[in-house]
């Protein structure tokens, strides 16, 4: 795995699945292994001041204990040639965590991480300068990340403010897309999975998994979720998927835009890109 020796953590005390005595188990793991480190255990949402402070010491390591927003976040500055990042299970969904570390606890997955990890660079999706390495939906179905989050942070009145908004969003605008070129078509929502947690890709393959899902209703959105419950959802007819390296993605307005759980605005019109190269990961081998 290669020396480490100066280590920054960041840990959001806030997220259900990390504790109050976070900060503290991660020392003491750290130091079963002769390692010390600066932890920054903000009580707030916001986290990039934490982030940009500890990419900017130059770690040898950075490792993330919160969803995968924040781990996003931490790649994105991060990138191919900065610190080695280990992102510990404390979000929601933990669908990066999962992909490195399998179900292990935050606590389990930092262990073996320090004992047997490999430095392995991963690969991610981009779109107008923002980076994801799970996935990402475009059109008015991220609008109910919003509302999600607001949820999660207890605040009732936006939620459900964000909740119809969304609702009187939904299948109104409509996106039209390309997939590597080809012929132009139209969806209510794009959904890209990259390869890492992808079911039907190999880690090392070169493109995005990219679905154009057509939902023209409640009733169609009634039966993809049904589908996506008892079979595979690429299945459903609403579904057109497929591999892409480049996806161009335009509308009549800008496009609201999920990725890894984070919502953003992109402009009107977009190209979403895979990348070979996002971040260095200290990921555990793969038959472990």
């Amino acid at each position: 795995m290669g020396r480490i020796s100066r280590v920054e953590v960041v840990a959001n005390l806030a997220s259900g699945g990390v504790g109050k005595d976070a900060a503290t188990e991660i020392e003491k793991i750290l130091a079963d292994h002769g390692l010390t480190a600066h932890v920054c255990a903000p009580e707030t949402r916001d986290l990039t001041n934490c982030l940009r402070a500890a990419v900017d010491a130059g770690p040898d390591l950075l490792v993330t204990l919160a969803g995968d927003g924040t781990a996003r976040a931490a790649a994105e500055l991060c990138g191919p040639h900065g610190p080695l990042l280990a992102t510990l299970p404390g979000g929601t969904m933990n669908m990066l965590p999962r992909a490195l570390y399998g179900t292990r606890s935050w606590q389990d997955a930092l262990n073996v991480a320090l004992s047997e990890g490999e430095r392995r660079t991963i690969g991610g999706g981009e779109v107008e300068g923002n980076t994801f390495l799970v996935a990402a939906v475009l059109g008015s179905p991220a609008l109910w990340g919003a509302a999600r989050e607001a949820a999660r942070y207890h605040e009732p009145i936006l939620a459900l403010a964000r909740a119809r908004r969304a609702l009187r969003r939904a299948f109104t605008g409509r996106l039209r897309y390309a997939f590597d070129g080809g012929v132009a078509d139209k969806a209510e929502a794009l959904v890209f999975m990259c390869p890492l947690v992808s079911r039907v890709m190999a880690d090392e393959e070169a493109a995005l998994e990219a679905a154009a899902l057509d939902v023209r209703g409640a009733a169609d959105a009634f039966r993809l979720g049904i589908n996506a419950l008892v079979r595979d959802w690429r299945d459903d007819p609403a579904v057109e998927s497929r591999h892409a390296r480049s996806t161009r993605v335009w509308a009549a307005s800008r496009i609201p835009a999920l990725l890894d759980g984070e919502l953003v605005r992109l402009h009107s019109a977009a190209e979403v890109v895979y990348r070979p190269a996002v971040a260095r990961m200290l990921a555990i081998p793969k038959d472990t």
